[in-house]
């Protein structure tokens, strides 16, 4: 089975993938998608579980 970045759908042939482990599930994100999920998780909302519930990165921390 070919992991899928979560976001853009691409695969481990095309970009390299980060694991992320979460609510115990194992999902990928690609370089690429990072800054989505680290600063407008709101846009992951149905791709990414518990999206609605994450908070963007407050950039003066």
């Amino acid at each position: 089975m070919t992991s899928t970045c979560l976001n853009c759908g691409r695969d481990e042939r095309e970009v390299p993938l980060l694991s992320l482990h979460y609510r115990d599930r194992t999902l990928h994100i690609c370089p690429q998608c990072l800054p989505l999920l680290i600063h407008s998780p709101e846009r992951l909302i149905g791709k990414f579980p518990g999206a609605e519930a994450l908070h963007p990165a407050d950039p003066d921390e």
